[in-house]
């Protein structure tokens, strides 16, 4: 038996939690042009854009296969409770720490696709500010019978930061060849949780971040972040985006600005947000 003892003394059987993987789930939706162009308004992107049969851009398919489950189902953090499909995890927090897509074919908006999930690895590390539990979810997007789109998505458990808890060192990223503003607001947060139904409370709940999860303002969504960096990638690359990987460094937080950055790397592009002082929030690795 594999039981993890964390500092707070409690106790993770990470035998039971590995019992999860394997589990599958499979859903299906239709690729809604009225939800691209929601998406659209909330990234200050024209939305005439956006037509039945446009191409879905890249990470846009995280507004569709939304589950909604009633308020009686959601744990206190405002995710669905623990031990539906995701292991029930006995850390208080819970994040998107990164993922790694792959672009196989283009999925038009109008069309019924399927999403089939398979939980891979359920891992213990240990990080700056205790225990972590790292989830990895691979995520498969049909077409009919083709594979349009592979992710393999890693969410991260964690106990609340205690207060003083030092930043991550300093990643040090090449000077950018491209570099774009970017500052969320609060409008920006609710319009982005609305549409992917996210009921996270660290993104609209500023006494449940402060008293609970321990930051000092609302997050800004790393999801959001990782789709602002793709579609930088896609935009400046002269052939399609192909691979696509990503990690959260740190949490950015309402009312610090960000640049939206890129370097050539090789055949590809190196990406990431940065804020005002340099330290990044969100990197990722394109290649076409």
């Amino acid at each position: 038996m594999s039981t993890l003892n964390t500092s707070d003394g409690s106790a993770i059987d990470l035998d039971f939690l590995r019992t999860w993987m394997g589990r599958e789930s499979v859903a299906e939706d239709t690729l809604s042009v009225r939800h691209a162009r929601l998406m659209a308004a909330t990234l200050g992107l024209p939305q005439a854009q956006f037509a039945e049969g446009t191409p879905l851009p890249p990470l846009w398919h995280w507004l569709y296969f939304l589950e909604g489950l009633p308020a009686s189902e959601l744990g206190r953090d405002g995710h669905p409770a623990r031990g539906g499909f995701l292991p029930p995890v006995p850390l208080a927090n819970r994040m998107w720490a990164g993922g790694r897509l792959a672009f196989h074919a283009p999925v038009a908006l109008g069309t019924t696709v399927r999403k089939r999930s398979a939980i891979t690895s359920v891992e213990h590390k240990r990080g700056r500010s205790g225990d972590l539990v790292f989830v990895t979810v691979r995520h498969e997007i049909l077409d009919g019978q083709t594979v349009a789109i592979t992710e393999d998505h890693d969410i991260v458990y964690k106990q609340p930061t205690p207060p003083g808890t030092t930043r991550a060192a300093a990643v040090a990223m090449p000077a950018p060849s491209h570099s774009e503003p970017f500052e969320a607001t609060s409008t920006v947060l609710f319009r982005y949780s609305a549409l992917t139904f996210n009921g996270h409370r660290i993104h609209y709940d500023l006494d449940y971040c402060r008293n609970i999860e321990g930051y000092a303002n609302l997050v800004v969504h790393g999801p959001l972040q990782a789709t602002l960096l793709a579609e930088l990638a896609a935009r400046l690359g002269t052939r399609p985006l192909r691979q696509f990987r990503y990690r959260g460094v740190q949490p950015n937080l309402l009312g610090t600005p960000l640049t939206v950055n890129a370097a050539p790397s090789g055949d590809g592009l190196t990406l990431w947000t940065a804020q005002p002082d340099g330290a990044v929030s969100m990197q990722a690795e394109a290649s076409f």
